[in-house]
C-alpha cells in the first residue's frame, strides 16, 4: 500500500463535495477517477498531492513515495529553455557525473582504496539512475509529444498554452514518480501521441492516478475505477468498459432486491393488519413485527438522471449534395494541405489526424472565416449550416445565459427559453450567470443549445466533446446518431469518432485521404495497408536466387561461431574486474571498462548483421 484514504471528507463553504470515502494505491496500480464534473476529482488529486487538507478523515501515505502531479502552472520560469527546465530534473544524475569527473580527475595522479571505493560507489549510482541514457530518454519522449529538437533550445515563454502542458507531461514523465497523478492528460494531444502514451504507460513501472473523460484511453491504460456519485466514491476493479458493465449488473441486482424486499415488507404489513387484533393470532402478528423491525433494509438504488436532453432537428431538408470541395488549398502563409471530397444528406463526416496539420483550419475555411489558398468548395441547395468553435469564442459576452440565449432566438417565450437551457442542465440562478464566467462545460452546453435551436442542416463541429463530463458526451453521441441531418467534425475523442463518424477525412500533411468508410473499418483499411507494405518488402527481399540463399546460410552460421566466441570473451573481460590489479589501478579500470564497452557494440553488430542473413 502506497497511499489510503480513510473515512475522507471534503468540501467548500456550504458545498460538499464528497463524505466518508475510503481510497487505496497499490504498487503499480493504473487507477481511474471518474464522476460528473465538480464532483471532487481534481480535489482529490490535490489532496493526494498534499496541495489541499481533508475536512476529515486520514491521509495515510508510506514512508517518504515521490508524487507527481501535472499541474496547470507547472513552470516557474518560463525565461527557462526546455533543455534547462529537464536539467533541473537529472540534477541530482548531473551532480552525480561531475563527481565522478572530479573523482577520476584526482585518480590520474593519486591512489588510494578511499578514493577508488568513492568512485565504484558514484559509477553505480550513475548506473541505477539511469546515468548513460537520461539524455536519449529525454530525446525520445519530447520528440514523441510532437516537438523537434531545436524545441528543446527554446524559451518556455515562446510555446502555446497546449505545448506548455505537453513540456511539463514530458517532464513529469521523466522524473518518474512512485506515484503519478494526471488530470485530463490526453486535452491537447493528438490520436496518434495519445496511442504512443497509452502504450508508454501500460509499461509505466510505479502507480498512476489518472482523471480522464476519455473512455478508450481509461479502457487501454487503466485496471481499477472508482466513481464519485451522490458525495460517494464507488470502487470496481477492471477498465473502463468493465465498470460500465459492473455498474449496471450491480444496479440491476441491487433493484431486483429492493423491489423483492418492498413485496415481502408489503405481504408481512399485510398479514400483520390482518391477524393482529385477532387473540388467537396475536402472537403471530407481534413476531412478524419484530421480524421487519430487524430486517435489514435495503435501500433503493439511486441512479443519477442529470443529463442533457438535446435532440437536433432541422428546419427544411436540403439538397442531396451538402458539400463540394475541390482540389482545395488551405493554410494562412503556407499551404497546409490539399483536399477533395464530396459530403451527401446525413453523412456524418469525422476529421483526424495529428495536431497543427489544418484539421480546424478546414473547418475554418468552409465556415469561410479562413480564406483559400486555392481551389474552391460550394455548399448544396437550401444548406444551413450551424459551426462549433473549440475555442468557445461564441459564448464570452458579458450577457446572462438567459438573455444570450434569448436574443439570438426572440421568437420563443420565457418558459420556452427557461426549459431550453434546464434541458441543458442550467437550473434556477444558473441562467442569471455571465457569460464570462461560465466553466469550460458550461460554455460547451451554453452552444450547444444556440445549434440545437438553429435548426440547421449541416452542423459543422470542431472538438465539441471538449471540457464534456462522460455523462454530457453521451448524451451529445445519442443526439447526434439520432440527428437525421449532415454532420462534419473534428475530435480526437477516439470513441466518439468511432460512435458518429460513417466517413473519415484524414488529414496528415501532404497525405489527406477521404475515405467512405466508418472509423473502425478505417483503422482495419490502413492496419492492412501498412501489413500488406511490409508483406511486399519482405517478398521483395526473399526473391535472390538459390545460391545466394546458400551463401546468406553459410554467412550466418560464421557470425554465430564468432558471436559465441566474443559473448565468451566479454565474460572474461567483466570477470577482470574482480582482480586485485585492475579495482587497485584506476587507469587499468578504465582501460578494461573501454574493452568491455568495444565488445559489448561488436556483439551488438554481429547480431544486427545474423539477423539480416536469416530473416
Amino acid at each position: 500500500m502506497l497511499l489510503k484514504i480513510k473515512n475522507g471528507s471534503k468540501g467548500f463553504g456550504d458545498e460538499i463535495l464528497f463524505e466518508d470515502i475510503d481510497f487505496e494505491i497499490k504498487s503499480n496500480e493504473k487507477v481511474a477517477i471518474i464522476g460528473r464534473n465538480g464532483c471532487g476529482k481534481t480535489t482529490l488529486l490535490k489532496i493526494i498531492n498534499k496541495e489541499y487538507e481533508l475536512d476529515s478523515g486520514q491521509l495515510i501515505i508510506d514512508g517518504n513515495i515521490s508524487i507527481g502531479y501535472l499541474s496547470q502552472q507547472a513552470f516557474k520560469d518560463e525565461q527557462m529553455t526546455v533543455r534547462e527546465s529537464f536539467a533541473e530534473v537529472y540534477k541530482h544524475i548531473l551532480e552525480i557525473e561531475q563527481q565522478l569527473k572530479k573523482v577520476a580527475k584526482r585518480l590520474e595522479t593519486e591512489y588510494s582504496e578511499e578514493l577508488l571505493a568513492k568512485f565504484a560507489s558514484l559509477q553505480h549510482q550513475f548506473e541505477c539512475h539511469n546515468g548513460y541514457n537520461y539524455d536519449q530518454q529525454q530525446i525520445m519522449l519530447f520528440t514523441k509529444f510532437g516537438f523537434s529538437l531545436d524545441d528543446l533550445d527554446k524559451k518556455i515563454s515562446e510555446f502555446s498554452g497546449g505545448q506548455k502542458t505537453r513540456i511539463a507531461f514530458v517532464r513529469l514523465l521523466l522524473l518518474q514518480p512512485e506515484i503519478l497523478l494526471l488530470d485530463e492528460p490526453t486535452n491537447h494531444l493528438d490520436i496518434q501521441t495519445v496511442e504512443w502514451l497509452e502504450g508508454y504507460l501500460q509499461k509505466y513501472p510505479n502507480a498512476i492516478v489518472v482523471v480522464s473523460h476519455d473512455r478508450m484511453f481509461l479502457d487501454k491504460v487503466i485496471s481499477e475505477v472508482y466513481e464519485f456519485e451522490f458525495n460517494k466514491l464507488h470502487h470496481y476493479v477492471g477498465n473502463y468498459s468493465q465498470y460500465v458493465q459492473l455498474k449496471e449488473l450491480e444496479f440491476n441486482r441491487q433493484q431486483i432486491a429492493y423491489k423483492n424486499q418492498q413485496e415481502e415488507i408489503a405481504r408481512l404489513e399485510k398479514l400483520i393488519e390482518k391477524f393482529r387484533y385477532k387473540k388467537n393470532k396475536a402472537a403471530f402478528a407481534q413476531s412478524k413485527i419484530k421480524y421487519l423491525q430487524k430486517m435489514t433494509k435495503i435501500e433503493r438504488p439511486n441512479e443519477d438522471k442529470r443529463k442533457m436532453k438535446l435532440r437536433f432537428e432541422k428546419s427544411i431538408k436540403g439538397g442531396n449534395t451538402v458539400l463540394i470541395v475541390e482540389d482545395l488549398e488551405i493554410g494562412y502563409d503556407q499551404t497546409l494541405c490539399r483536399i477533395d471530397l464530396q459530403v451527401y444528406s446525413a453523412d456524418k463526416l469525422g476529421v483526424i489526424g495529428p495536431n497543427g496539420l489544418g484539421k480546424s483550419t478546414f473547418l475554418k475555411t468552409i465556415m469561410g472565416l479562413v480564406a483559400p489558398l486555392s481551389g474552391d468548395f460550394m455548399y448544396g441547395h437550401q444548406i444551413e449550416v450551424a459551426y462549433f468553435d473549440q475555442s468557445l469564442a461564441q459564448v464570452s459576452s458579458t450577457k446572462t445565459v438567459l438573455d444570450e440565449l434569448w436574443d439570438l432566438y426572440p421568437e420563443y417565450d420565457h418558459t420556452q427559453i427557461r426549459t431550453v437551457l434546464g434541458n441543458f442542465m442550467f437550473s434556477a440562478d444558473d441562467v442569471f450567470k455571465t457569460c464570462d464566467v461560465l466553466s469550460g462545460g458550461e460554455k460547451v452546453r451554453l452552444l450547444l443549445s444556440k445549434i440545437m435551436l438553429s435548426k440547421a442542416n449541416l452542423l459543422i463541429l470542431d472538438e465539441p466533446t471538449n471540457h464534456l463530463d462522460i455523462a454530457g458526451k453521451e448524451a451529445l453521441e445519442k443526439a447526434l446518431i439520432q440527428y437525421d441531418g449532415t454532420v462534419i467534425f473534428v475530435s480526437h475523442d477516439r470513441y466518439f469518432v468511432n460512435k458518429l463518424a460513417n466517413r473519415i477525412l484524414y488529414i496528415d500533411g501532404d497525405k489527406t485521404n477521404f475515405y467512405q468508410l466508418n472509423y473502425q473499418e478505417f483503422l482495419e483499411k490502413v492496419n492492412n495497408i501498412e501489413c500488406n507494405k511490409k508483406i511486399v518488402e519482405v517478398k521483395e527481399e526473399k526473391i535472390i536466387d538459390s545460391k545466394t540463399e546458400r551463401e546468406n546460410k553459410k554467412r550466418a552460421e560464421s557470425l554465430e561461431r564468432q558471436i559465441a566466441r566474443a559473448e565468451e570473451e566479454l565474460e572474461d573481460l567483466r570477470a577482470l574486474r574482480f582482480e586485485e590489479e585492475y579495482y587497485h589501478d584506476y587507469q587499468k579500470m578504465d582501460q578494461l571498462n573501454n574493452e568491455i564497452d568495444d565488445k559489448k557494440n561488436e556483439i551488438i553488430n554481429m547480431m544486427k548483421e545474423w539477423e539480416r542473413y536469416v530473416s
